[in-house]
């Protein structure tokens, strides 16, 4: 259960950082926002494993002999992804106004790594519904935590939480080759 307790942590970075910058954003219904962006991620990091994990058992069957080799591509490309995103440019400048359907791409886009990690969830010895549900409850903590941050101090802590998703995933993945 401490695999996916750091799986959640690892995939909530991503909702984390883009929180930070919607709270910089210096909107003048705080609490409303941090609510709103938290149930977006929260409800679709807890989505997206699920079926990505769905989709990996499928599929379980016939690559059972790689599925560690492939739970390390994915977790490795993930990871690797998260860290490129955090040394460049956030897509939160450039949002004008946050509205339902901005949240809604924003909470796709953020999750869309938590389906290839929901592969992984085959792998461990673990409840897929608990596993989803602790990754959404971490997901809505950190996405509420985030837009307080980021409205109380600006985005400089935006892109050190995506980078240090982007480590705890690499080194996940990694373990996935070694044990």
């Amino acid at each position: 259960m401490i695999e996916v307790l750091i799986l959640a942590v690892a995939l909530s970075m991503d909702a984390f950082a883009v929180s930070i910058g919607l709270g910089s954003k210096r909107v003048k219904k705080t609490k409303s926002l941090a609510i709103i962006a938290a149930i977006y991620f929260g409800l679709f990091q807890a989505l997206m494993p699920f079926i990505g994990y769905f989709g990996g058992k499928g599929v379980l069957g016939w690559v059972e002999n790689y599925a560690h080799w492939i739970a390390f591509f994915l977790l490795i490309t993930v990871g690797g992804k998260m860290i490129y995103e955090a040394i460049s440019e956030g897509v939160e400048e450039d949002i004008a106004q946050i509205t339902h359907k901005v949240m809604l791409i924003l909470a796709i886009a953020t999750s869309i790594d938590a389906m290839a990690a929901g592969f992984t969830l085959n792998l461990l010895e673990v409840n897929p519904i608990i596993a989803c549900g602790i990754i959404g409850v971490t997901t809505f903590i950190f996405s509420l935590v985030g837009v307080f941050i980021g409205a109380r101090s600006g985005t400089w802590l935006e892109s050190k939480a995506e980078l240090l998703g982007g480590i705890i995933l690499i080194l996940i993945g990694l373990k996935f080759l070694v044990f």
